[in-house]
This record gives C-alpha cells, sequence and structure tokens, in this order.
C-alpha cells in the first residue's frame, strides 16, 4: 500500500468520494467496477476530454494520474474492448469512454482515433473499517442490484425512449419530455437503465428539470448486458417510483439492437407491462421505418411517437407519419407539441388544455 496524488478522478468512481490523495496496492482483481489508477501515456486530438465526479468534461493529457474502473465496452461508433484476465502495476490498458472506463481495446472507430494508453499505478483501495488501516479494492457503486426485483411503481406513468442505435436523440428527446412535463407542473424522476458509465445524460435530465434520477452505474454496474439489463430496469423503476413522482421518464442507451440489454429489458413481461409510452428515436426514415417494425412485430410495442433526426424537417415527418402511422415530433423545434401528445397519452389530456 502507497499513497498516490491524482489529478483526476472519472466520473465511474463518483460513490467512492476520493480525494486527490488515495492509496492503491499492486494486487489488482480483474473484475468490472474494480477502481484502478493509472498514469496516461499518450496525447490525443479527439475524444481527448474525462467527465469528473463534478460533471464538468476536463482535458487528458499525458502524464496525468487518472482514477477509472474497469469494465468492457461494445460500442457501434466508439471503442470496444474487455477486462483483462490479469492485470499488475506496469502492464498496460486504455481508456475506453469519457466516463473513465477501463480495459483492453479491441475495435477502434476511426473517428475517434486510437484510444488513450495508460499505465497501471495499482488498485484503489476503500477503508471499510473505520480507526483500521485494512484496505480493500474499492469498487463502483453505493447501492445493491436485487437478484430478483419486482416491479412497483404505485401506477405511477412510466415513458421509456428507445433509439435505433446510439446518437439518435434519446437524451435530447429526454430533456425536452422532463422540460415540458415539468412546465405543466407535473413531478418527473428520470433514470438511464442501459449503456457504459458516464453520467452526462442523467445531468442533463437533471437540468431539464427532473425531480430525481439515477443511473445504473448507482448499483455497482458499469457496462449493462442482457443478463443485468432487466433486473436494473426493475429495480430503477421501483426506486424511482419511491420518490413518489407524476412521471416517471427513462432512457435505453445503445440501440434496441445491441450489446447492452435493451432487447431483454424490452422483452421483460414485468417492464411492458409497467410502460405508459415507448418513444423510438431514429436517425432517418428507413431506421425509424425498421425501429417501428421491432417494436411492434418482436416485442408487441406500439411507439407512441418517433423523433430524433429523422424528424428534423417536415420531409421526414411526413414520411413517418404517413407510411408507418405514427406520431412524429422534433424534441428540438416541437418541444411542446411533444409534450402535449405525450399528455395525452398518459392523461387524456387534450391539446392545450
Amino acid at each position: 500500500m502507497r499513497p498516490l496524488i491524482v489529478d483526476k478522478v472519472a466520473s465511474v468512481a463518483q460513490s467512492c468520494r476520493l480525494g486527490r490523495e488515495v492509496k492503491i496496492a499492486a494486487e489488482i482483481p480483474c473484475e468490472e467496477g474494480i477502481v484502478i489508477a493509472v498514469e496516461v501515456l499518450s496525447d490525443k486530438s479527439t475524444y481527448n476530454t474525462l467527465e469528473l465526479v463534478s460533471g464538468r468534461m476536463a482535458q487528458v493529457k499525458r502524464g496525468d494520474i487518472i482514477v477509472g474502473a474497469l469494465g468492457h465496452r461494445h460500442a457501434l461508433f466508439g471503442y470496444s474492448g474487455h477486462i483483462p484476465e490479469k492485470l499488475a502495476p506496469g502492464d498496460t490498458i486504455n481508456l475506453l469512454n469519457l466516463g473513465g472506463v477501463m480495459g483492453i481495446c479491441d475495435s477502434v472507430n476511426r473517428d475517434r482515433g486510437q484510444p488513450f494508453e495508460c499505465r497501471v499505478l495499482g488498485s484503489v483501495l476503500h477503508f471499510p473499517y473505520l480507526g483500521e488501516r485494512i484496505g480493500t479494492p474499492a469498487r463502483v457503486g453505493a447501492l445493491t442490484l436485487p437478484e430478483d426485483p419486482a416491479v412497483n411503481i404505485r401506477g405511477i406513468p412510466a415513458i421509456a425512449l428507445a433509439g435505433t442505435c446510439m446518437d439518435a436523440g434519446k437524451t435530447a428527446a429526454a430533456a425536452a419530455i422532463i422540460s415540458r412535463f415539468s412546465h405543466y407542473g407535473y413531478r418527473v424522476a428520470a433514470f438511464k437503465a442501459t449503456g457504459v458509465s458516464l453520467r452526462r445524460d442523467i445531468l442533463a435530465m437533471d437540468d431539464a428539470g427532473a425531480s430525481a434520477s439515477s443511473i445504473f452505474t448507482d448499483f455497482g454496474v458499469v457496462t449493462t448486458s442482457p443478463k443485468n439489463g432487466p433486473r436494473l430496469a426493475r429495480t430503477m423503476l421501483t426506486r424511482m417510483a419511491d420518490t413518489r413522482p407524476d412521471v416517471i421518464v427513462f432512457e435505453l442507451g445503445d440501440g434496441i439492437m445491441g450489446a447492452y440489454g435493451v432487447e431483454a429489458i424490452l422483452h421483460d413481461p414485468e417492464v411492458r407491462k409497467a410502460l405508459s409510452a415507448v418513444v423510438l428515436c431514429a436517425n432517418d426514415p428507413v431506421g425509424a421505418f425498421g425501429g417501428v417494425h421491432l417494436l411492434r412485430e418482436r416485442f408487441g410495442i406500439e411507439p407512441a411517437l418517433v423523433t430524433g433526426r429523422s424528424t428534423d424537417n417536415e420531409v421526414g415527418v411526413r414520411i413517418i407519419r404517413e407510411q408507418m402511422g405514427v406520431p412524429a415530433y422534433n424534441a428540438l423545434t416541437q418541444e411542446a407539441e411533444l409534450g402535449e401528445h405525450l399528455r395525452g397519452v398518459l392523461f387524456g389530456a387534450q391539446v392545450g388544455s
């Protein structure tokens, strides 16, 4: 065990409440969520920032000592990587995302450039025993994920946002919905159920007026999967309902067809029963067509509306409405209309009332 001064603590480790001085050890369990310290060995001109525990984005440069956590990633428009089977001080590891998830990169997206290479310094220690200098490897997450949780949302309506892929406009749509419902006087609880640890999206929901928010990382999950996705969705629906909101809004990160468990969540009968509306976010009309038919045919879900870049102008809106028979609104330019439509779906409210 030795002390170490760090430059940046990534948001994935927020629950650990670390300061600038940490204690590290040479023994590193190669498990998801284990918090480690590394030294950055390279510089980058793109995708070169790190989300801090404060929520601010900070530029990463060669020589920085940063704290992140082990995890895997399978991103369509980003890096893909895995947790190594063993790890020791001096080994090299990659920074896989902006939230501080670290692993061995398997696949590079050319728009992002090569990932940061980092030299492993050790595992960051947590001291659970008051007054004793007995440290254990720190892990992300302050809450425990139940093994077989039930859903109890107390009759509160829930809106899920699903997308055709990552960066399809889900967070922008969630923020628009939260903002509009807040203007109506409703208390809105929000969460992100799937993806790779990054708090940016729920911070945007907070900024839009969410009365309570959460992300899967709070439960010790760095990267979601089909195995833990339904458990997370059930648990977080119930937890948000416990805050007694009027509406629950949650984002399913990544796409309906992906590695992070969105399909498993939409297949889960308890989750589907809890849903009052599903909003589909799509980048283009063809994606919207595929997403609508996937929801209808594979999951038995009729989307409440389509939004995303496919609705950036009247051409896309008209195609979706006429060829798919689904309402379409742009979350950025038609926030009021989108909110009025969903208020009608959830509460039977008349437009303008």
